[in-house]
């Protein structure tokens, strides 16, 4: 039987728990939050955090596993990839996912191989950012080097306020390290979706739209919605882009998380390129827009199987994502739901309950629940995405 350990083991991180299982394998979970729901569906859990990739290493090598996956996790991906290359797993080269993982790192190795790149500088000290941030200007992003789901950023227009982003940048960062970057005004929606790569090519990638909240946080996403706006051969240069990266970095299997723009006069600028499956629901909606299941290609890719299956698929219909999230801090009542909401709903997962303390969506770490909804038109999904308040509201006391 082969045993795979799971990086996590949070709500967004059970889909590929419950494929392994369907399929028989040996089910190993390990983080530092033993209440996270995904440790029930695991034979063995274990307290180890997924970012000590010394410890993970030597959980691996007693328990003898046959693959390794950090689904939906930034944090965890640079130690899968390091558990992989030390045990000869299938997987990709820890340097080049530690650059992809890393916001400082990534944006040096493409300003050094020819990629449009914001002018971006990171720093330990607010001193140093404060110089910087005098020779870019603003509007301008602060943000943590090393987290996820937006947490930590802050789009910073006055310089007044830079103490106090930099702080807040700082609670978020493992390395205690910030990013100041130039703010590029983009044309449209910024995109997000996943990929994945077989042998080195990118042999699939769906991309959609990404919305936003601006009633709470204007950064952190609400959702996305499929099929993306923008024109092919923009979408082309992307594609290209994306092919020219990942063989830079020899990456050579495995699922990808988009973040790109474009900006005013059409230029490609990637944000960020995870090393793993998107969060918000992605993988699930591609699975219903194209009918491609990567959480089935993440898992199988990481105890070697044969991914070469997969080619391009075009997205059908319209459908997005949606983050239920709280406009402010108090106790958990109920959600609203209009019927035109209940019409689009397709799947739903509330994780809180009655009376639960929640919190204004600040990252992806105040989700209250997430959703599916499928629509008639692309009208119909756009004016419910820009109005998403009027249709679904947590209501709370």
């Amino acid at each position: 039987m082969k045993k795979i350990l799971f990086l996590g083991g949070a709500p967004t991180q059970i889909p590929p728990l419950k494929y392994a299982r369907e399929q028989g394998y040996y089910v190993i979970t390990c983080d530092y939050l033993p209440e996270n729901p995904g440790h029930k569906l695991a034979d063995e859990y274990h307290n180890v955090s997924t970012t000590d990739k010394e410890a993970v290493l030597k959980l691996a090598e007693q328990l003898k596993i046959d693959g390794i996956v950090a689904y939906a996790s930034d944090p965890a991906a640079p130690t899968a990839a390091y558990v992989a290359e030390k045990m000869g797993l299938p997987g990709n080269p820890y340097k080049s996912v530690e650059i992809l993982a890393r916001k400082d790192l990534f944006r040096a190795f493409l300003a050094e191989n020819g990629f449009n790149v914001p002018r971006s500088q990171s720093f330990y000290t607010l001193d140093e950012a404060k110089a910087w941030l005098d020779e870019i200007g603003v509007p301008a992003f602060i943000k943590p080097v090393d987290s996820s789901g937006s947490k930590g950023v802050t789009n910073l227009k006055n310089k007044d306020h830079l103490a106090e982003a930099f702080q807040h940048a700082l609670q978020f960062s493992r390395e205690k390290k910030v990013v100041v970057e130039e703010a590029i005004v983009r044309s449209g929606h910024q995109v997000a979706g996943d990929g994945f790569i077989v042998d080195g090519e990118l042999v699939f990638r769906c991309w959609a739209d990404e919305n936003f909240d601006d009633l709470c946080n204007g950064l952190v996403p609400i959702g996305q919605s499929f099929p993306t706006s923008h024109p092919k051969e923009w979408l082309d240069i992307a594609h290209a882009e994306s092919q020219r990266l990942l063989t830079l970095l020899g990456m050579k299997t495995g699922a990808l998380n988009f973040d790109f723009l474009f900006d005013q006069d059409g230029k490609f600028y990637f944000l960020e390129l995870g090393p793993r499956n998107g969060g918000c629901q992605i993988p699930e909606v591609i699975r219903y827009s194209t009918g491609v299941d990567l959480i089935k290609y993440t898992v199988d890719a990481a105890i070697g199987l044969d991914c070469s299956s997969l080619s391009m698929t075009p997205s059908k219909g319209y459908w997005s994502s949606y983050m239920l999230h709280s406009l402010q801090d108090g106790v958990f009542k109920e959600v609203y739901l209009s019927d035109r909401a209940k019409k689009y709903i397709v799947e739903q997962d509330i994780y809180v309950k009655p009376g639960d303390k929640v919190f204004k969506f600040t990252g992806s770490h105040h989700t209250l629940g997430t959703m599916i909804l499928q629509y008639s038109t692309l009208e119909e999904m756009m004016d419910m995405l820009d109005h998403m308040e009027n249709d679904i509201r947590v209501i709370t006391e």
